[in-house]
């Protein structure tokens, strides 16, 4: 266990983050002085089939708005955008978070229109340009399936929307005995979760006595719709931080700091 002095000083802490998103969050969970456990429980892979994908991005130049749902979606598209072309001058894009808009900008699009507040659909819906879209194209890159909020509202506003799914999300095998030996020397006091397809593989990959400690550890969600999804599974102890990395590990020490509190009485 990480000795290091901190806010977070002797907590392990569970990071289910795809392996290719988690080194951000852990790096603030060790800079806090916590223990980061990385156990992904999502994996993002390629669709199957490319090529109605390719054949969008040929065509971008036909669309008003470009919406990115997630930093995923920002590789893998990106990726191929600039493989096959340059961006459309004409092209406003926008993101549904922070991240996304940092993936963005780090592909050298800095025109990026996003909220700073909540970072999700709704929050987006609500800024001026996306709401002013009577008649204008617009294509949301994604993964295969998810929400259809966001295009129903874009539709209902007058947008012709389409989709372009340019991944799809996995469960990988994770060894959960690793995940039981912990729990079972008190070595995982913490559990962090950034989606609620995130939270129902963690909730299958650990098993039915796995399941047992998961209902008894503090779980750190950014967004209220995940709590709504642990309730549902009976995991009672379920703690709503502010968006992004930075939002849970502050949630993690306004926590553990109340904790500390309670002893301290």
């Amino acid at each position: 266990m990480n000795t290091q002095a901190g806010p977070l000083a002797g907590l392990g802490i569970l990071v289910t983050r795809p392996a290719h998103q988690a080194q951000h969050l852990a790096e603030r969970i060790r800079a806090a002085g916590g223990e980061p456990i990385l156990f992904p429980v999502l994996e993002i892979v390629d669709v199957a089939d490319l090529a109605p994908l390719n054949a969008l991005i040929d065509h971008l130049d036909q669309f008003d708005l470009a919406i990115f749902i997630s930093p995923n979606a920002v590789a893998k598209a990106m990726n191929l955008i600039l493989a096959r072309r340059t961006l459309p001058a004409s092209l406003a894009i926008a993101a549904v978070g922070q991240g996304s808009a940092r993936a963005l900008k780090e592909r050298g699009v800095h025109a990026v229109i996003a909220p700073t507040g909540r970072f999700d659909s709704e929050a987006l819906l609500e800024l001026a340009p996306l709401k002013a879209v009577q008649g204008k194209r617009v294509v949301i890159f994604r993964g295969e399936g998810g929400r259809e909020h966001l295009a129903e509202v874009l539709a209902s506003r007058g947008a012709r929307v389409e989709y372009a799914e340019c991944y799809r999300r996995a469960r990988p095998q994770g060894e959960s005995a690793r995940l039981l030996h912990l729990w079972a020397r008190g070595a995982l006091h913490a559990i962090t979760v950034t989606s609620s397809e995130s939270l129902h593989n963690l909730f299958e990959l650990v098993g039915k006595l796995g399941q047992q400690w998961l209902r008894a550890t503090p779980l750190f969600v950014p967004h209220e719709r995940i709590a709504q999804a642990a309730r549902t599974l009976g995991l009672s102890h379920v703690i709503l931080t502010p968006p992004g990395d930075e939002g849970l590990v502050a949630g993690l020490i306004a926590w553990r700091q109340g904790q500390s509190a309670r002893i301290s009485q």
